[in-house]
């Protein structure tokens, strides 16, 4: 089974509401879609040069929690 992303997620809840005859339109979709594919491989990388460097030079270890803090200015 494909795995969804939370874009995905989301358009296929709003463009599927009977109630809501609001619906996403296909540039924003893709735009968004860009920005998401975009930020995962970022955090791909950066978690492979972070595994790197904490091998090599004994960087200290942070958990996704604080990258995701650091990364999106959010302190939930």
């Amino acid at each position: 089974m494909k795995k969804q992303t939370a874009v995905e997620w989301l358009v296929e809840q709003v463009n599927t509401d009977c109630l809501n005859s609001t619906f996403i339109r296909p540039e924003l979709i893709e735009k968004a879609k860009s920005i998401e594919r975009e930020q995962i491989l970022e955090a791909f990388d950066e978690g492979q040069e972070y595994e790197y460097q904490y091998h090599i030079n004994s960087t200290p270890k942070f958990d996704s929690q604080t990258y995701y803090n650091e990364t999106y200015n959010d302190n939930k």
